[in-house]
């Protein structure tokens, strides 16, 4: 492992004096390619060397193979997804977003009184406000007349009266952005939709889109092939769709001079990926983006804070690099760097003018299913974001705090407060209740400081790590039981309560899934789709029920819970056509308009609060055969 995450802190990190205005403009930035030209003379010199390696190794191929009696088995493929305006009402957020002021790419989300879902390749409205819960309108989540299998439409976002779909389509590789217009009364009309090239953006723990304002931001990995063919055909670009549209249609969306490299040369024999950061002004009828793309490895881990874009890359048994990508389109910045982050919550952007992330020794970022990956020692990166300068630059040992428990599979981490807490799922798999129970630790770490770890002993995994005010909770399993730990986060981290659910799981694993709503500083209500002990989360099955806890004062009390239907629509009845797998699950706990809600598949579930208990008032089915009100 790198010898800087090897290396416990012995002088105190230096804070920086000021807050939110503290300098963090970098000193020096990456240098752009001058012209086409020299990006072009530059990518012939790579090909020329890939070309040289591919003869090797070829070679040696040919006297491997005369060598054996029968040729090596193909590498297993790549797994893919199945092979595949304004009121105070619109205010409200119904998502779970990690950064305040930065809209996370969602299945369901607020527009005036109106809930809007995406589901199985369609787009629903239900009208919530005036106390109503109806279904209004449906639409196909793509573009009329255009063939949308081997398409999956994952998120979805709302800026005034436009609705973003975002998904990915295998047929058509890359990125698709469909457009459509929404009004006061819930009405959906199609407007248009753009493909934007892009390899595959899926992760299990991360989400592809952000909306800051009306500025609508992608990060988009885009592999450049220097073996075969022509190296811009994989380069950053934007077509509006038509029915007769071909490839030839996509234009460059960043020039040579908005593409940037490091000093470092490329790994040989590895890939090379140009990191894109595309950012599209929502605020025209027809949308008009801009991208920035640094070229780096492969692995890659991206957190979006409100003014920048983090891309952390790891190279194969070397150093890692952070890019910093401002969204104002200015020069990105980096810093040579070690370890790998476990996925997007491991960064935080403080309001100090520091970056601080969580890593581990070894990591090959958060695609697909690597986030869970990772191993060996951990530390505690925080450095000034003044010191981010043209990528020569490497962070300095003394910004690594050394921090207790290797990076073992499934490590959840998260920000709260002052804090850094992280731990592990250990054996989340159902043990029988008659077998001992290992204690988990909770680490706790304040992320300004260089003070003590502290680690809290729970009789349960860590499975999800979620803010609670300025307090935390941790959610995990214990044999078959679901238990939440409430900690308090003062001067010590101190486990206050504990809430058992018996027999029961978590029933979606995306940070999606949970909701906090605050009433004060110390008491709401937690929301989380759960399962029964012997169930396990499925792709195409709805969770059981949205459990609903009352927070007073880090005392948990249960309410109860709003449950699905026994049976519910079959995939065949709904006749869907695309993205017919709920990648990113279908439960959500909804609190809004001073009400409670659950979505549960094909249903939306309305509860209220009658002596200490959360008891369903209705329900209505919103699929797309029948609608139906009770």
């Amino acid at each position: 492992m790198s010898s800087a995450l090897k290396i416990t802190l012995i002088l105190s990190l230096l804070l920086s004096a000021g807050s939110h205005a503290a300098d963090t403009a970098p000193r020096k930035t990456l240098a752009p390619f001058a012209s086409e030209q020299a990006l072009s003379s530059y990518l012939q010199q790579l090909q020329a060397r890939q070309a040289a390696l591919q003869k090797e190794q070829q070679k040696l191929q040919r006297a491997t193979a005369q060598s054996m009696s029968a040729p090596p088995a193909p590498p297993a493929p790549m797994m893919a997804k199945s092979a595949p305006a304004a009121s105070a009402e619109a205010a409200e957020s119904v998502t779970n977003v990690q950064t305040a002021g930065v809209d996370e790419g969602g299945i369901v989300k607020l527009h005036g009184k109106h809930l809007v879902m995406l589901r199985r390749g369609k787009l629903f409205t239900v009208q919530v406000g005036g106390n109503a819960l109806q279904p209004v309108s449906s639409l196909d989540a793509f573009a009329p007349g255009s063939d949308p299998s081997g398409s999956w439409y994952d998120e979805m976002l709302i800026d005034g009266d436009t609705v973003v779909v975002i998904g990915y389509s295998y047929s058509r590789g890359g990125t698709e952005i469909g457009l459509f217009d929404i009004n006061a009364d819930g009405k959906l009309a199609y407007r248009s939709t753009y493909h934007l090239r892009s390899n595959d953006y899926y992760s299990s723990r991360n989400y592809a889109s952000r909306l800051v304002g009306s500025k609508l931001v992608f990060y988009s990995p885009l592999s450049l092939n220097l073996r075969r063919g022509d190296p811009f055909g994989s380069f950053p670009a934007l077509r509006r769709w038509r029915p007769d549209a071909v490839p030839s249609d996509f234009k460059r969306i960043a020039p040579a001079t908005r593409i940037y490299r490091t000093d470092e040369e490329p790994e040989t024999g590895f890939g090379l990926t140009l990191h894109t950061v595309t950012v599209c002004d929502l605020a025209q009828r027809d949308m008009r983006c801009e991208a920035t793309a640094v070229m780096g490895p492969q692995g890659r881990v991206f957190y979006v804070s409100g003014e920048s874009v983090f891309v952390w890359t790891t190279r194969r048994g070397r150093d890692s690099g952070v890019f910093r990508i401002p969204l104002d389109g200015s020069a990105p910045s980096a810093l040579k760097v070690a370890g790998a982050p476990v996925d997007q919550f491991s960064f935080l952007e403080s309001g100090d003018g520091h970056l601080n992330v969580l890593l581990r020794a070894e990591g090959q970022g958060d695609a697909m299913w690597d986030g869970a990956r990772g191993r060996g020692d951990m530390a505690l990166l925080r450095v000034p974001l003044a010191s981010f300068s043209d990528g020569r630059d490497s962070a300095p040992a003394s910004s690594y705090k050394a921090l207790p428990g290797g990076g073992g599979y499934g490590l959840q981490n998260r920000y709260v407060g002052a804090y850094l807490l992280y731990g592990h799922p250990g054996n989340a798999g159902r043990r029988q209740a008659d077998q001992a129970w290992p204690r988990q630790p909770l680490y706790a770490v304040r992320w300004a400081d260089a003070g003590s770890v502290q680690a809290l002993s729970l009789p349960h995994g860590v499975e999800r790590i979620e803010a609670l005010g300025n307090d935390a909770v941790v959610i995990g399993a214990q044999g078959k039981d679901l238990h939440f730990s409430t900690i308090g986060l003062g001067a010590q981290a101190a486990i206050a309560t504990r809430y058992i659910r018996a027999d029961a799981a978590q029933g979606e694993s995306r940070s999606h899934g949970f909701f906090y709503k605050p009433h004060t500083a110390s008491e709401g209500v937690i929301g989380l789709p759960i399962l029964g002990a012997d169930e396990r989360p499925g792709l195409n099955k709805s969770a059981a029920s949205v459990l609903y806890l009352r927070n007073n004062g880090l005392t948990l009390t249960e309410l109860g819970a709003l449950a699905a239907r026994p049976v519910q629509l079959s995939a065949a009845d709904d006749g869907c056509r695309a993205s017919c797998v709920d990648w990113y699950g279908n439960a959500r706990p909804l609190f809004l308009l001073g009400r409670v809600f659950a979505l549960l598949g094909y249903e939306v579930v309305e509860g209220a609060l009658r002596d200490g208990q959360i008891r369903e008032v209705r329900r209505i089915s919103y699929a797309p055969i029948t609608s139906t009100v009770r």
